[in-house]
């Protein structure tokens, strides 16, 4: 089907068609290469998230639902007043894109320590229409003025979780956006100790952590951020997946 680049409603006016030669040939190749547990996004070139469609390459992670629920969490929490925000480790674009797009009167920078991630960045906000300011940066060290909202979902995955994961993520997505040091938390104490003298005193930052993570990032912030309330907040799997610091 979206090889085909039909909607459902297609989908149902010609599945009873006779399938077509070329299309046989496509569907050969496709399970070719999704037995070797290549990512179907990747063959496609594309994955929606906030009901965008994004480009996606082996340079960026694959955009997922559960970064959907920190966007959604950090829109519903700022309504209508501009802001200054930083994305950091922006990837595909997916959440600096989608809160640009959902609150046009924000100013939003994207950063990044991958070039080739920055990029597909720049040419999805362009598709999408969205004008963001991207920055080739190791977490905030491009960044110089103070921000009203600080998000990332960082590389959170420690060395010890590697038997964790799925095979078609160990061999295709890029493992700088995956893997940190110190048991999964290093970006995140870099985050912590710079957003210190980047973040305005009622800005927040929200972050999408590990599931084992809640108790140790929790400690992080707080301890950078003592005047402020720090909260785990499950997905809608139970587990937890954000921190904010408010």
């Amino acid at each position: 089907m979206a090889r085909k680049n039909w909607d459902k409603t297609q989908w149902l006016i010609h599945m009873r068609d006779e399938i077509s030669l070329a299309d046989e040939q496509q569907i050969k190749a496709d399970v070719a290469e999704l037995l070797k547990n290549i990512p179907p996004q990747y063959l496609l070139g594309y994955e929606y998230f906030f009901d965008h469609r994004f480009k996606v390459t082996e340079a960026t992670l694959i955009p997922r639902p559960e970064t959907e629920e920190l966007v959604d969490l950090c829109l519903k929490d700022n309504l209508n007043k501009p802001k200054k925000v930083v994305d950091i480790g922006t990837g595909t674009g997916a959440i600096a894109i989608s809160l640009k797009a959902a609150r046009p009167e924000w100013q939003v920078t994207a950063v990044d320590i991958s070039a080739a991630a920055l990029a597909v960045a720049k040419e999805n906000a362009e598709t999408i229409g969205v004008e963001i300011d991207f920055k080739l940066s190791d977490v905030l060290s491009a960044i110089t003025e103070k921000q009203d909202i600080i998000i990332s979902n960082p590389p959170y995955i420690s060395q010890a979780e590697w038997h964790l994961m799925d095979e078609s993520v160990r061999t295709y997505e890029p493992k700088t956006a995956l893997f940190a040091e110190n048991d999964g938390l290093a970006i995140y104490q870099k985050i912590a100790q710079e957003s210190q003298a980047l973040l305005q005193p009622e800005g927040m930052i929200f972050l999408e952590i590990g599931f084992q993570q809640g108790k140790a990032v929790k400690e992080l912030f707080q301890k950078a951020f003592p005047e402020k309330c720090v909260e785990v907040r499950p997905d809608m799997m139970g587990n937890d997946r954000m921190v904010i610091v408010r």
